[in-house]
């Protein structure tokens, strides 16, 4: 895993503006992609939510949403520090959930795959339309790729990934058009809370599907912001 920093990528701010979140980068304010994702979600997807939140308990889906949301902070911070070679040695006993679910990500995601590191991280966008921000970018098994770490309380399903498809194409659209770079897949590194990892890749054609899906929302998001 060795760092090239050849691409210079931007500062960026973030605040929250019409109700969704925003990037400032290079004095334009632009839409998040998980904002824009949110904002043209379908309607049955909108309707499952709700239904779980019922069945659960508003509650319960709230405390539960916030550990996975401080169990993913934790786990990215862990990644994030090793790569940046920050890990402090101190903590190494830790074994804490997180630090062993970002260990088995590094295992069996990273070492001996990752061939070079340009970012992570990073902030990306794409002029006048959207911003964000990627885990990691970087080659990997030789390939030009956005690679980003999720994680989960049960193993995943190819065709749960849907967002974070979107999500892998709206980042290499935008590193494409800035960098001129030639991004051809995307990685999701997974693991759950029990430790046990996944790995996805979308590639090829398939990933131009899901660069026009993107664009598409995109459009619509405009489109309903100037009709709200």
């Amino acid at each position: 895993m060795q760092w090239n920093n050849k691409y210079n990528y931007p500062k960026s701010t973030r605040s929250i503006f019409q109700g969704s979140r925003h990037y400032t980068v290079n004095q334009e304010n632009l839409p998040s992609v998980t904002s824009i994702l949110k904002a043209t979600e379908p309607e049955e997807k909108k309707a499952k939510l709700e239904e779980w939140k019922k069945r659960v308990g508003y509650k319960q889906a709230e405390v539960i949403s916030r550990e996975a949301t401080n169990r993913g902070s934790s786990m990215h911070d862990y990644l994030e520090k090793f790569l940046l070679g920050k890990l402090n040695m101190d903590l190494l006993g830790d074994n804490t959930r997180e630090k062993m679910m970002a260990e088995q990500i590094i295992e069996n995601g990273l070492r001996n795959k990752l061939n070079e590191i340009w970012g992570c991280e990073a902030t990306l966008y794409y002029p006048g339309k959207y911003a964000g921000s990627a885990d990691l970018l970087g080659v990997y098994e030789n390939h030009q790729s956005i690679i980003d770490y999720k994680q989960g309380g049960k193993e995943r399903r190819d065709e749960w990934n849907e967002d974070y498809y979107l999500q892998l194409a709206a980042y290499s659209l935008a590193h494409d058009k800035v960098y001129g770079s030639n991004i051809t897949q995307g990685v999701i590194l997974f693991c759950t809370k029990d430790n046990v990892f996944q790995r996805f890749i979308i590639e090829g054609e398939r990933l131009k599907i899901y660069q026009n899906l993107f664009l598409e929302k995109v459009e619509q998001f405009y489109s309903q912001r100037m009709t709200n």
